[in-house]
């Protein structure tokens, strides 16, 4: 069903002040209402307006407003790894959430960039974010025993990052070798009780044939990280975002929270989602090949219908240390799923590797004997 489009002109600028005292007012999480921190009073945010777009890909981007529209223009840049920071009410940084660098820039925001259109705000607030990363460290395989105790978190950082979705429609074409198994029946001379003996054995072989097919798919909000304070494969990593859940885009969420500016732009953006999708496509298309196994698979696909959505979704950074090196971690601000780095334990490796080898010798000398 079609969407009617959001308004193009930025809206005027928000600040989020408390009713009762006149504090600034943050969202927050674990309420998922504004709340001031100075008299404890919440009110509700603000429904954004208008419908979630899909934007064409190729003429999508004139009909979305800029800006961020909130009332506030702090924004720092990290002179390290390059990510761009939007603070909104009296929050700011002097540290990059991302890094950790202290080498962060104070500038203004004159950047004339696409507005987030959707977004999924925070439900999983700090404290529920620390509980779930001592959770993580705890079902971590051969990690060094003092891990859990020893582990020092900095500062957890929520941060709103940017995302582009992609739709799109595949049709895609096939071609392979189908390799069906059969099994002839070979004689072979063994040695029994010091004799001579033949014996029969089935031995497997391959008949190839020719294949051939189509298949049609369509996929929906492929996401791709736009950031660059993030390695991609970090990004990539988390896997529970939920966009049927996202909302209109209203600036109360933002309220006492920091929004990463893109730094990947659109159709940069589908490069990365394509090649997401034809990987998917080679693995369904292998799927559809017959027989008991294959080789020589290629696919051919087309693309149609192509749509894309600017999105910012919830995730707590952070880094902590351990024996003197910094391993970063993120938390799903939506699910508490955590991704990250963790150090491994030698000696808990060696001594599993010697457990096996030492089961293995034991079941060799066993059926050894029974031999």
């Amino acid at each position: 069903m079609a969407a009617e489009p959001l308004e193009t002109k930025p809206s005027s600028a928000e600040r989020f002040k408390c009713e009762g005292c006149g504090a600034e007012q943050r969202y927050d999480a674990k309420s998922r209402q504004l709340r001031c921190d100075f008299c404890g009073a919440v009110r509700p945010v603000r429904a954004g307006a208008g419908a979630i777009v899909e934007h064409d890909l190729f003429a999508g981007e004139g009909t979305m407003a800029q800006g961020l529209g909130t009332a506030e223009d702090k924004v720092t840049r990290c002179k390290e790894c390059g990510a761009t920071i939007h603070f909104s009410g009296a929050k700011t940084a002097t540290q990059c959430a991302f890094c950790g660098s202290s080498s962060v820039l104070v500038q203004t925001d004159n950047r004339k960039l696409l507005r987030p259109e959707s977004l999924v705000p925070f439900t999983v607030d700090k404290d529920t974010s620390r509980a779930h990363f001592n959770g993580w460290l705890k079902s971590l395989w051969f990690r060094p025993s003092d891990l859990q105790r020893l582990a020092s978190v900095n500062e957890l950082s929520g941060v709103y990052v940017p995302f582009w979705t992609y739709d799109a429609h595949v049709d895609s074409s096939w071609t392979a070798d189908a390799g069906y198994y059969y099994f002839v029946s070979e004689e072979y001379e063994a040695q029994e009780n010091g004799q001579t003996v033949v014996k029969t054995r089935e031995v497997r072989h391959t008949r190839w044939e020719d294949a051939w097919g189509q298949r049609s798919d369509d996929y929906d909000d492929v996401l791709v990280c736009a950031s660059v304070g993030l390695p991609p494969e970090l990004a990539d990593s988390l896997k529970s975002f939920d966009t049927t859940q996202l909302q209109p885009y209203t600036p109360g969420f933002l309220a006492g929270w920091s929004a990463e500016e893109y730094a990947i732009e659109v159709r940069q953006g589908f490069v990365t989602a394509q090649a997401k999708m034809d990987e998917d496509q080679q693995k369904r298309c292998s799927g559809d090949v017959p027989g008991d196994t294959q080789r020589s698979l290629a696919v051919q696909s087309n693309y149609s219908g192509l749509t894309f959505k600017h999105v910012l979704l919830p995730i707590w950074i952070a880094a902590y240390r351990y024996d003197g090196k910094v391993f970063r971690f993120l938390v799903n601000g939506q699910t508490g799923e955590v991704q990250g780095k963790a150090p491994y334990s030698v000696w808990k490796i060696l001594g599993a590797v010697a457990l096996a080898l030492a089961i293995l010798a034991i079941l060799v000398v066993v059926f050894g004997h029974k031999n």
